[in-house]
């Protein structure tokens, strides 16, 4: 498919250097923070735990930099990641996996994807290349699935075939407990971490009947699971403590977490989570722990209500780093790790969908210190974002198309 290509050129020079920068070499000072950039009134009055939590100054990136739409034919795609050989490997929430090349050329539809429930906001959602490629040319993806009793979200692995047409050999290797018929939160996203296990955001599927078991041992909603390529628990789980409680469980306390990536330094899972009305969170997971929701949150009902006691802070129960009221929407994630742009060097990359903006956080020891809304433009509800082989950062769109975002 021939490609639409255009640039967008962003230019801002910074006079002075912000006191804590991420980096002590001051090329990589991550830009002077000014007033923060969200300037809409929250929906609450609640009081942040600590100071940054949210609204934070807003930043300006001082390279030049420019973004380029690679094509705009993709129909509603949902997660992306590069291949070894450059090409990008896009699934679209419709049911569909396709390749992408750098001329904008989109393939036909990868055959032997199982089926998807993609009613409301289910479909073929996030995926990841495995490790060993270049030598397995193993992929995984997570999925919605209609099932007795409802439906869940479920993982899948399979063989890219030699020929890019195919996958062969698709296998289901776990799904969610119980079903529900809802259609929404269903997470969805999916990576390896450091140790070479899987890691997968499960939503609670937003109705008030499941809503509790985000913080039930016993049902894998509302979780962070942590598996093996197999999809059996992984070695090294935190060990929960109550009886019946699932061994592949990693985190638990989640809403509707659709990012998912590790810190280039620590190897740290960081997560990105929709709230409800306000209360969009970054977490920084820490295995065993609880996130939350719905007993603590930052957030109300869309109809205004309180959600739970209205409270936002309790014992046993963890902090976001970060989070947004009003909502941004936060999708997919990546942390930079590139050079061409040296201020975004360990900042965190987020498609934000409501918000129609790519966020970037500048974070220091675990807390965020500045924030800036890249391409908020473009009038595009940016759903996930990752970066290439090449340094470039890559994003898609919920309107079909994707970017390439890279030093001009």
């Amino acid at each position: 498919m021939k490609s639409t290509n255009y640039i967008l050129i962003l230019s801002t020079a910074l006079l002075f250097l912000f006191s804590c920068s991420n980096d002590k070499d001051p090329n990589n000072d991550p830009g002077t923070p000014t007033d923060p950039v969200e300037n809409n009134p929250p929906n609450t009055k609640y009081t942040a735990a600590f100071e940054g939590q949210t609204r934070i100054g807003g930043l300006q990136t001082n390279t030049e930099y420019e973004a380029k739409i690679i094509t705009s034919g993709l129909t509603s795609p949902w997660g992306v990641k590069m291949l070894p050989d450059g090409k990008l490997l896009v699934t679209q929430k419709g049911g569909n996996l396709r390749i992408v090349k750098a001329t904008g050329e989109v393939s036909a539809a990868i055959t032997g994807i199982p089926a998807v429930n993609a009613s409301g906001q289910g479909g073929l959602l996030g995926l990841c290349i495995d490790p060993d490629f270049t030598t397995n040319r193993m992929i995984y993806w997570v999925f919605s699935e209609a099932v007795a009793g409802g439906n869940i979200t479920a993982v899948a692995k399979g063989k890219l075939s030699n020929d890019e047409k195919t996958i062969e050999n698709a296998v289901v290797i776990y799904r969610t407990t119980p079903a529900n018929p809802s259609d929404d939160h269903y997470g969805g996203r999916i990576l390896f971490d450091k140790t070479g296990n899987l890691i997968i955001s499960t939503g609670e599927r937003s109705v008030l009947a499941t809503r509790p078991l985000a913080q039930s041992l016993t049902a894998s909603l509302g979780k962070v699971v942590r598996i093996t390529k197999d999809g059996q628990p992984a070695s090294g789980n935190p060990v929960l403590g109550q009886t019946g409680a699932l061994a592949e469980l990693y985190t638990y306390g989640h809403r509707n977490p659709q990012g998912l990536a590790l810190h280039p330094v620590s190897g740290e899972i960081w997560l990105s989570e929709h709230g409800p009305r306000g209360g969009d969170e970054i977490n920084r997971l820490e295995a065993g722990s609880n996130y939350g929701w719905p007993v603590i949150t930052y957030g109300i009902e869309y109809g205004g209500a309180k959600i739970g006691a209205g409270i936002q802070q309790q014992e046993g129960m963890k902090q976001p780093v970060y989070y947004w009221d009003p909502v941004v929407s936060p999708s997919g994630m990546t942390f930079y790790t590139g050079s061409r742009v040296p201020e975004w060097e360990n900042n965190l990359f987020i498609g934000a969908l409501s918000g129609k903006h790519v966020v970037r956080l500048a974070i220091e020891n675990n807390r965020v210190i500045g924030e800036e809304r890249l391409l908020a433009g473009e009038g595009q509800r940016f759903r996930d974002i990752t970066q290439g082989h090449d340094g470039a950062l890559y994003a898609v769109t919920d309107g079909g198309r994707l970017y390439k975002i890279d030093k001009k």
